[in-house]
């Protein structure tokens, strides 16, 4: 059956979408153009007329998939309403469902394979840098109040962030086998961010019970 130019609706729109749900299951890798055009019927050239090749379809879904990113993690870090402990560790739990609910996505964002388009598109340096801009700030925050150590505020993003991120692709992609003590790791992992970098002798007040638990002194 010969495939139609002519498609009604927002095809674009329905490109990317069936492109999210085939990562939600398949790797990466196994998206191609031609995939797209056998799902929605549509010829190759229509297609070619909003990706003219794969790089721009996964340029188009990497900064997608940071708005959703975003979406996921910033406004936690970003509610002044609440104790600024409460913040870095509700979003910390947030970035991790993210990468266990979208582990292809989180891969694609993150990962070494298309790091070339995203370097093109993002910067860590900047600051409404997906996620990393809203916990850089928080950062500050966190120095201006005396809760953080007064040290330089992006190594000292870099170093939270990367301890999150390594714990996020231990867990998905199943190396040491970290699913069934996860909540406990990074319960442990969040109390070691808190040793290394909380100011001396600050007193830090949570609504979480577990923040509280690991904010007593140690009696040892």
């Amino acid at each position: 059956m010969q495939k139609n130019d002519y498609h009604h609706g927002n095809l674009k729109e329905e490109l990317l979408q069936i492109s999210f749900d085939f990562i939600a299951k398949e790797d990466t890798e196994k998206l191609t153009l031609k995939l797209l055009s056998d799902a929605t019927g549509t010829s190759r050239s229509a297609i070619y007329r909003h990706f003219k090749n794969k790089d721009e379809l996964i340029e188009t879904m990497i900064k997608r998939g940071f708005d959703k990113f975003d979406d996921e993690v910033s406004p936690s870090l970003l509610d002044s309403k609440s104790p600024l402990i409460d913040r870095f560790y509700i979003s910390g739990k947030r970035y991790m469902d993210f990468a266990k609910n979208n582990p292809n996505l989180y891969r694609l964002l993150f990962g070494k394979k298309y790091s070339h388009i995203r370097e093109e598109i993002l910067s860590i340096k900047d600051e409404d840098c997906s996620g990393f801009g809203a916990l850089k700030k928080a950062v500050e925050e966190g120095q201006k109040s005396g809760i953080l150590k007064k040290e330089d505020s992006y190594q000292q993003t870099i170093i939270i962030w990367s301890s999150l991120h390594g714990l996020a692709s231990l867990l998905i992609d199943g190396f040491l086998d970290v699913e069934e003590i996860f909540d406990e790791l990074f319960d442990k992992l969040f109390k070691s961010l808190l040793n290394a970098h909380m100011a001396n002798k600050v007193k830090i007040l949570s609504t979480i019970p577990i923040l509280n638990k690991m904010l007593e002194p140690n009696k040892n």
